[in-house]
């Protein structure tokens, strides 16, 4: 069986020597050795500072929204995972969705900027599949509207735009390091806080508000990741460049052998990109779902990323309200319904890819 995704894991001795270390000291949380060691090491890595560790990339997402005191409306998109919209509804928000470039994928500044109003508080937008947004743009609109910028980057680890990372931008950068993504923890996130007030008040944040033994000054969380997370990410962090290297080869080995087939790719701006993704999109979404199921009677599991848009999930639904109509998201409904991942991981043979390539040639003729 052939996934869209396969977890990564280092040598198993390698952990091991890592977890002995812990069984030694009996620190398994609050901040250990290698919970401080990981963040040092990813702020050289990706040439950030103030990053700060957390159990998921979900709380990565929730913490900043609750840390900034945001009322009211947060634009976003509709062409994300759940967690970008259910974060912003947990926190009771609301949600106000923008519509996305059609070759981008990622949020349109322009519509973005139409929708706000005197209630708007924030901008959450996406790195859609790693691919930055327009940074520049939502970042002059973030100004002249005294808005917070927030991006969702649970997609763009070492990603670079403009030769800088993409961390850099906005005012608080989420990332994920689930198991599925390019760097894992096995479940894990990050958050990169611009403002270093804010970042120290982030600290207390994830650890329940706690400052000393006998202070708690804010109203906090258990956010912290624990010390065999933080493990598996140094395994992990050794390998990086070499599994990202890997996986620029299938992307591009896609790409070439998927050229002039009728099918659609995503249009990639970053200087330094991470392929940690392959959307695809086919003419309509017939022949996507028809490129779909054959690929599984083959036994290769494509996903359709991201199908349905967050505003058609039954929680909105059940409201009886169309968002598509009333938000006018008429490009991330079309790319929506036509978009297809392939397989894409380190260790997948190029033969793979070329079968999978071969099937869908066989159904675009």
């Amino acid at each position: 069986m052939i996934t869209v995704t396969r977890s990564d894991v280092p040598s198993l001795q390698k952990y091991i020597e890592c977890l002995e270390k812990i069984w030694a000291s009996r620190w398994l949380t609050n901040n250990g050795e290698f919970v401080k060691l990981l963040e040092n090491r990813l702020e050289e890595y990706l040439k950030v500072k103030n990053l700060l560790l957390v159990a998921n990339g979900t709380l990565a997402l929730q913490l900043p929204l609750r840390l900034l005191g945001l009322e009211s409306e947060v634009i976003t998109t509709p062409f994300t995972f759940a967690a970008t919209t259910n974060a912003i509804l947990w926190e009771r928000l609301t949600p106000v969705f923008a519509d996305i470039d059609p070759e981008t994928f990622n949020i349109d500044p322009k519509n973005v900027e139409r929708k706000i109003t005197d209630k708007t508080s924030a901008i959450l937008a996406v790195h859609v599949y790693g691919n930055p947004c327009y940074v520049e743009e939502l970042q002059a609109i973030a100004e002249k509207h005294n808005l917070q910028l927030i991006y969702d980057a649970a997609h763009a680890f070492g990603v670079e735009y403009d030769n800088q990372s993409v961390f850099n931008y906005g005012d608080i950068s989420t990332l994920s390091f689930h198991a599925t993504k390019v760097f894992s923890t096995v479940e894990g996130g990050a958050m990169i806080v611009k403002d270093d007030e804010l970042y120290e008040r982030m600290k207390l944040l994830r650890n329940h508000g706690i400052r000393s033994e006998e202070e708690v000054v804010h109203v906090g969380i258990n956010a912290k990741m624990n010390e065999l997370q933080a493990a598996m990410g140094l395994c992990n962090l050794d390998s990086i460049n070499e599994k990202m290297q890997f996986r620029r080869g299938l992307y591009e080995h896609y790409r070439d052998k998927l050229e002039n087939t009728g099918v659609q790719f995503q249009e990639i701006v970053a200087s330094k990109y991470n392929y940690s993704y392959m959307p695809v999109c086919f003419e309509d979404g017939k022949k996507r779902d028809q490129v779909y199921s054959e690929l599984i009677k083959h036994r290769i599991y494509s996903r359709k990323y991201f199908y349905p848009l967050t505003v058609n999930y039954d929680y909105f639904r059940a409201k009886g309200v169309n968002l598509v109509e009333k938000y006018n998201l008429r490009q991330a409904f079309d790319v929506s319904n036509r978009v297809l991942c392939l397989p894409l991981y380190p260790d997948l043979e190029i033969a793979i890819v070329d079968k999978i390539v071969s099937i869908i040639k066989s159904l675009l003729k």
